[in-house]
């Protein structure tokens, strides 16, 4: 029998490179060396620090978190390698972006059991994570101890002020500015992204437009794409859009690279005030410049059109951007179907609705309770309580608003079947609070010709 040439740790790392599917990749590494017919020899693999980070990556970014902790687990027992800390930032990120923050915060505190010391870099991973996560309260406890790992850098530092921003707290965010400079870290472009972007969210253009200033006078940095954009964003909000146009303008005079999303926060800028004709020069200028229509400019173009009620032209947005090789997205189809439902065409919801699955944007909890909220508000109950059969069923849950305003439409109407129907629905999913079966007896009670409101209740509960 021919003898089978042993995979050396380099030719596995290679191979494990070059394998999309993580499964696989998963069995190659676990299953590197089999055995073949009674040679039962080959002596197991050496294992390369690449191989493992190879594998642990391609776990994490597809979210198979067992199968990544078993091979963790075999490293940690792995005594020959000494792992360096990328790894386990990278196995903090993949917990972050997943919304798993204590797997994130266990992860951060075994590095060590590694034979791997933690540094500034982990506590990033760390509190970037939680930021994601929205783990405010978390943050600060990490803050605690973080500097006995090491000196906070200019990453530190730029989480710590995006999450001040993103919980409103500008005074934080300026004093954790004050506390860089103080530190003598050197703030970046993304440092200034943050706190700029944070001002004009919380409707502080004048400070905004200093701190533009202040980086490129001071610190010598050219603004980037996001920051232009936030300021943009926030002079269309407040209808400036002279100053919005100029800023545009310094953008491609300064060279910086115009990307789609300045084009589209304009485009919904002119339809919102009713300056439509313009949008077709922004278009044009776009293709000129060499900036391509991507889905958010389409979403933008259709958002503009339903408000101008102009649905024939939304939808011909919508099949254009297939034309275009532009995949619409579901966020595309909820656009016009809250444009429908907000013009009362539900007949033309319902069909849009139906036919989602065929644009390849299935419809999920939005899509349903847009349509959900625009049958209570046109007075459908019955076909309302038809569509919250289907959205149980899918597992999605109606707002209260809506929900309320169905329960209180059926018992005006004395439509007892869907009433009981809606009830049932919702109590099959925990869904109705002590407070809701209060304020439907006290309107059950309310209505003479519908059955009172004790009977109605036994007959939900013999459901």
């Amino acid at each position: 029998m021919e003898k089978v040439k042993k995979l050396s740790p380099f030719r596995l790392s290679s191979l494990l490179r070059q394998q999309k599917d993580p499964k696989i990749a998963l069995q190659l590494f676990l299953n590197p060396n089999p055995s073949h017919g009674t040679d039962h020899t080959t002596k197991p693999i050496s294992y390369s620090p690449t191989s493992y980070d190879l594998i642990i990556c391609k776990l994490g970014r597809a979210k198979l978190f067992k199968e990544m902790e078993q091979i963790l687990d075999k490293l940690r027992h792995d005594t020959r390698i000494s792992p360096k800390e990328v790894i386990f930032c990278n196995v903090i990120s993949f917990y972050g972006r997943a919304h798993l923050p204590e797997k994130a915060l266990h992860m951060f505190t075994e590095i060590p059991s590694f034979r791997c010391p933690r540094s500034i870099k982990s506590v990033n991973s760390l509190l970037n994570a939680l930021l994601v996560c929205k783990e405010y309260a978390k943050i600060g406890e990490i803050l605690k101890n973080f500097e006995s790992y090491g000196t906070p850098d200019v990453f530190t530092f730029n989480i710590l002020m995006n999450a001040s921003c993103l919980c409103g707290d500008l005074d934080r965010a300026r004093e954790v500015f004050a506390e860089m400079q103080k530190r003598g870290v050197q703030p970046n472009v993304v440092t200034f992204g943050t706190l700029i972007n944070g001002l004009c969210v919380n409707q502080d253009l004048n400070e905004a437009f200093r701190m533009k200033k202040m980086m490129e006078r001071n610190f010598k940095l050219k603004p980037n794409a996001f920051v232009y954009v936030a300021l943009i964003k926030r002079l269309c909000m407040v209808d400036n859009f002279e100053s919005a146009v100029e800023l545009k303008e310094e953008m491609l005079k300064k060279k910086v690279e115009l990307d789609s999303a300045v084009y589209s926060t304009l485009i919904s800028a002119y339809f919102r005030v009713g300056r439509k004709e313009e949008v077709y020069g922004l278009l044009t200028e776009m293709e000129k410049n060499g900036c391509k229509c991507d889905t958010v400019t389409f979403n933008a173009l259709m958002h503009g059109y339903c408000q101008e009620k102009d649905f024939d032209s939304a939808f011909s947005i919508l099949n254009e951007m297939e034309e275009k090789g532009c995949k619409p997205d579901v966020v595309s189809c909820n656009v016009i179907l809250r444009g429908l439902c907000n013009d009362g065409k539900l007949r033309e919801a319902s069909e849009l609705l139906d036919d989602m699955p065929r644009q390849r944007c299935k419809p999920d909890v939005v899509s349903y309770r847009i349509y959900f909220d625009g049958l209570c508000k046109a007075m459908q109950f019955k076909e309302a309580a038809v569509i919250l059969d289907e959205m149980i069923f899918k597992g999605y849950i109606p707002r209260d608003t809506s929900l309320n305003k169905l329960f209180h439409g059926l018992i005006h109407e004395e439509d007892k079947e869907s009433l009981l129907r809606a009830l049932n629905n919702m109590a099959s999913v925990n869904c109705i609070s002590q407070e809701m079966w209060e304020m439907m007896i006290s309107m059950m009670c309310q209505q003479d010709n519908l059955c009172n409101a004790s009977g109605l209740v036994g007959a939900l509960m013999m459901e």
